[in-house]
């Protein structure tokens, strides 16, 4: 195994692993059409290559030794409500798929974002949960952040989710 920075040639990599984990998490409780509708679009390979071309963004990838993805992590200034862009950095992603839990490379990627927010002199790294997923919920409270606020996730039908930040 080994976690690598991703870069624009990575795009159909975090793709592939973003969709898959995005169904693995989200596929209980979800409309199915609106998730595929939201896949096709904000997890397309066009998608990821614009994010990862964009130097204020960073994005790391886990992969097995043969270079299959499992799991990766996205960062980007703060854009959550009640944030701030010039001195928040936002986990805007982190996933791995369940049969690679517990291996700790999800503590790998954390720290591979917070690294990178305090690289970048963010002074707080913030980031949005869906209010049912209580195993993440659980990842972040360990790591130190508190509830900050609540939004409602854009990306289809309404689902509400925490704001967490934890300063640097």
């Amino acid at each position: 195994m080994q976690l690598r920075r991703a870069g624009v040639a990575d795009a159909a990599k975090l793709s592939l692993i973003g969709c898959a984990t995005f169904i693995e998490s989200f596929a209980n409780d979800h409309d199915g059409d609106e998730v595929v509708r939201y896949l096709a679009s904000d997890q397309s390979p066009d998608w990821y290559a614009t994010q990862l071309a964009d130097p204020a963004k960073a994005a790391w990838l886990v992969e097995e030794a043969v270079g299959c993805p499992v799991g990766y992590a996205m960062a980007i200034p703060a854009a959550l409500p009640g944030t701030d862009a010039a001195t928040d950095f936002e986990l805007k992603r982190i996933y791995i798929l369940s049969k690679w839990h517990g291996g700790g490379w999800g503590a790998k990627l954390f720290a591979a974002a917070e690294d990178e927010a305090r690289a970048r002199g963010a002074k707080r790294l913030v980031l949005s949960v869906y209010v049912e997923n209580f195993p993440a919920q659980k990842f972040y409270a360990a790591r130190g952040f508190e509830t900050i606020g609540r939004w409602v996730f854009e990306g289809f039908d309404s689902s509400e989710d925490f704001i967490l930040a934890k300063t640097l």
